[in-house]
């Protein structure tokens, strides 16, 4: 598959915001961060600004843009609307919720449900945003039960960068937080590396025998090809990437997504480094994990290969 940068954008941002706004609605719900208006605005702001950055960039790959709107309304079939829909319906408590935290300076009682609301949501969000993808039969690397976990996993680890990198700026950092990102980056590591494992062993699920019903009777080949150019969809589909070069892509992203952070989160758990070396290795995490996560991105739809490839004559 193609892989259009609106979409990188919008699935690396909004999955980081996400996971940020779920990471401080639990842990502010539960009393665990301070209820300053600095650090309230510094973080929804970061989370709310990412997600909106990502949801917008989602609308350029569209033909229309405009009518973005339109596709809200079949959320009773498509994962597309029910990421829309849960987009919008985030907002209300992520609404609730800064408004105790930024100008009430409070996390408790309403304040503290809407911050565990949002989390919820945000969660759920990110599930329909992978759902999008895992939910295609067509495309048998996306149809993985890995898929869901992904998304999830490495939401949440890159908030949890964003979150240590954020309070130790603002100073209330604690070695809970260096801890949760190590634990969360393994986690999202070991899905990676699975997933990677997982569709590179699987076998192809359609042939030209199997989807012309011909395989009976010898084996099949394609005759001729049936373009003598390159049309829309052997662009948009058609796109593939050397196993060479997605090895090499592959390392790069394990060095930069998992390897780079978790030494700094360790760095920073076990005080090797404290004050501002502390916040430095914190946002050359944040960064280094920003570069992984989009060529992770990229090799999810190059790595794809879309059955109606079948009909132009690509080999299973």
């Amino acid at each position: 598959m193609h892989p259009a940068y609106s979409v990188i954008l919008f699935t690396t941002a909004s999955g980081a915001g996400y996971g940020l706004m779920a990471l401080l609605g639990v842990f502010a719900a539960a009393g665990l961060l301070p209820a300053t208006t600095a650090l309230g605005l510094a973080g929804i702001g970061l989370a709310a600004g990412l997600i909106v950055v990502g949801l917008m960039s989602s609308t350029f790959h569209l033909g229309r843009p405009e009518r973005a709107w339109r596709a809200l309304t079949q959320w009773r079939s498509s994962w597309l609307a029910r990421e829309g829909v849960l987009a919008i319906v985030t907002f209300a408590p992520v609404a609730l919720f800064a408004l105790g935290w930024v100008f009430y300076n409070t996390t408790a009682g309403l304040y503290g449900w809407m911050g565990a609301a949002a989390a919820a949501l945000s969660v759920i969000t990110v599930s329909c945003t992978a759902m999008i993808y895992a939910s295609l039969k067509t495309i048998r690397q996306w149809n993985n039960a890995l898929v869901l976990p992904g998304y999830l996993s490495l939401g949440l680890a890159t908030g949890s960068l964003l979150l240590v990198a954020l309070t130790l700026i603002f100073g209330v950092f604690t070695q809970t937080y260096a801890i949760l990102a190590l634990v969360l980056l393994a986690a999202a590591f070991l899905v990676k590396f699975a997933y990677w494992r997982s569709i590179d062993r699987e076998q192809p699920r359609s042939t030209i025998a199997s989807a012309t019903g011909l395989g009976a009777f010898g084996s099949v080949r394609l005759l001729e090809q049936p373009h003598t150019e390159a049309n829309f969809i052997m662009r948009e589909m058609g796109y593939s990437v050397a196993r060479k070069h997605a090895k090499k892509l592959r390392a790069v992203s394990m060095l930069a997504l998992f390897a780079i952070p978790a030494v700094l989160m360790a760095f920073i758990a076990a005080h090797i480094v404290s004050g501002v070396a502390a916040t430095f290795c914190a946002i050359l995490a944040v960064l280094s994990a920003g570069v992984g996560v989009a060529v992770e991105r990229w090799l999810f739809f190059a790595e794809a290969e879309h059955i109606s490839m079948l009909y132009y004559g690509k080999p299973a």
